[in-house]
């Protein structure tokens, strides 16, 4: 799968850590729905984090369709709730 990390470029990441993914965007969700601005932070970074450890970077001229687009690491809780459909950052979560 491509992922797309807004402002910084895509990595490719194998199918198998959609379930460690999906925990991650689980509590993202669920921070957001509080209003936990420094829980959403922590675990915006940790899904950034996990993606970066595990995907392989994609040079920065290839133009991959991307499967999953994150938002940036600077993106706020409000700009987040903007991308979010009720299903999650990750689809199928």
């Amino acid at each position: 799968m491509i992922v797309r990390i807004m402002g910084e470029g895509q990595v490719r990441l194998a199918d198998s850590h959609l379930t460690e993914l999906n925990k991650l965007d689980d509590e993202l969700l669920a921070e957001m729905e509080n209003g936990d601005g420094p829980g959403f932070r922590r675990t915006l970074q940790a899904l950034l984090t996990t993606v970066r450890n595990l995907g392989d970077p994609l040079p920065d001229d290839s133009l991959e369709p991307s499967e999953l687009i994150l938002p940036s690491p600077d993106a706020t809780l409000e700009e987040v709730r903007e991308l979010l459909s009720d299903d999650g950052l990750i689809p199928g979560g």
